[in-house]
């Protein structure tokens, strides 16, 4: 076994391992949650850069990680630096601006690492991309885990997917049915990736007393979130639908699907808050699910949005299209027991609040 050094290693060094072949740490945090992450932050957080990003491109989103935020700032949070998922071609530019920042004064010391990032998209993207989504999910994660485990973090944080839950589970969706069958295919690769962190973090915990948690979140919406159609889930991909409706003044628009499928939704700040209480609170070695208790099929989810973005015209479902999972709705008292989790934004404001971000951003780089 390796030795487990208990000092990070810093931007150099990192990228030294990198042109040697050897894992760096991995990028953490991807937007929209990084709005989330504070000044002050008890060496949790982090520097957020997508692969090919500029030094200058780098620096700017140090630059904009540099206000307090309550959610953890009230926590006595300090913000450090983390870097982005990389392979060694792509390190130099990232690593020689994070070094550039430590000498501004960010520190590469963290105790806690909350791992948010993903490649993701809708089922459309799932469907073109299953060995993309499987291979990254899962290198992403478990290299991270282990280079975490290599410079002695003190907690682990995993974000899960609903979509590791078999394809036919009981409902409400229990975290220990959680084994009970296969995803549903289409979402399968990136489902059974996620969930083997989950078998990661519980091996390192009983093998090297490593504190990981796995945190499981239903489908997220808010503003921030992705509305490129070749990407976006539902919620934004259909509230772009609608918007480009209005404008085009068409007379319908098409919804994949029967429109019997149902989902659970979770806004975007009630999941940020979640982890929060997770990091701070949670210690076990089983998954926690977090949610907002209810679900809505495709059709009555598209009828709101229809209302809520004033479009008048017709829906069309189209049934050749995948419906995807039959139903998904989570049993959250296993968060609430644990520290008291409970969704506080109510699934129509959350939406207004994302329609009216969307069209103050739509024709905005974000």
């Amino acid at each position: 076994m390796r030795d487990a050094p208990r000092e990070p290693l810093d931007p150099r060094q990192a990228l030294a391992r990198a042109e040697a072949g050897l894992p760096v740490t991995i990028r953490l945090l991807d937007p929209p949650l990084h709005e989330f992450l504070p000044k002050e932050s008890a060496e949790i957080a982090a520097l957020t850069a997508d692969m090919g990003k500029t030094v200058a491109e780098v620096e700017r989103t140090i630059e904009s990680l540099s206000e307090v935020n309550p959610m953890l700032g009230l926590r006595g949070c300090r913000l450090g630096i983390m870097y982005p998922e990389i392979t060694a071609m792509q390190a130099r530019a990232v690593l020689e601006a994070a070094a550039d920042a430590t000498k501004a004064g960010f520190k590469a010391r963290p105790e806690i690492m909350i791992h948010l990032a993903a490649k993701v998209g809708g089922i459309g993207a799932n469907r073109e991309n299953p060995g993309t989504f499987f291979y990254e999910n899962l290198m992403m994660g478990a290299q991270l885990l282990e280079e975490a485990r290599v410079h002695g973090i003190a907690k682990f944080v995993t974000i899960g997917t609903v979509c590791a839950y078999p394809k036919f589970t009981r409902v409400p969706f229990r975290e220990d049915d959680l084994w009970e069958g296969y995803p549903e295919e289409t979402n399968a690769p990136y489902g059974v990736a996620k969930k083997a962190l989950l078998v990661q973090g519980q091996a390192y915990r009983q093998q090297f007393g490593m504190n990981a948690i796995y945190v499981l979140p239903v489908n997220l919406y808010g503003p921030f979130d992705h509305f490129d159609p070749s990407v976006s889930h539902v919620i934004p991909a259909l509230i772009k639908k609608f918007e480009d409706a209005i404008e085009a003044r068409a007379d319908h628009v098409e919804v994949w699907g029967t429109g019997n499928a149902s989902r659970e939704f979770l806004f975007v700040e009630d999941a940020a808050r979640g982890i929060v209480d997770a990091t701070e609170k949670y210690d076990a070695p089983e998954p926690v699910n977090l949610g907002a208790g209810f679900e809505i099929t495709m059709r009555d989810l598209a009828e709101l949005l229809q209302k809520l973005s004033g479009f008048e015209g017709e829906l069309r479902f189209d049934p050749t299209k995948p419906d995807g999972q039959p139903r998904r709705c989570l049993d959250t008292s296993r968060a609430e027991a644990a520290f008291g989790f409970k969704a506080r934004v109510s699934f129509e404001e959350g939406l207004k609040r994302t329609i009216e971000w969307y069209r103050n951003n739509k024709n905005s780089p974000h």
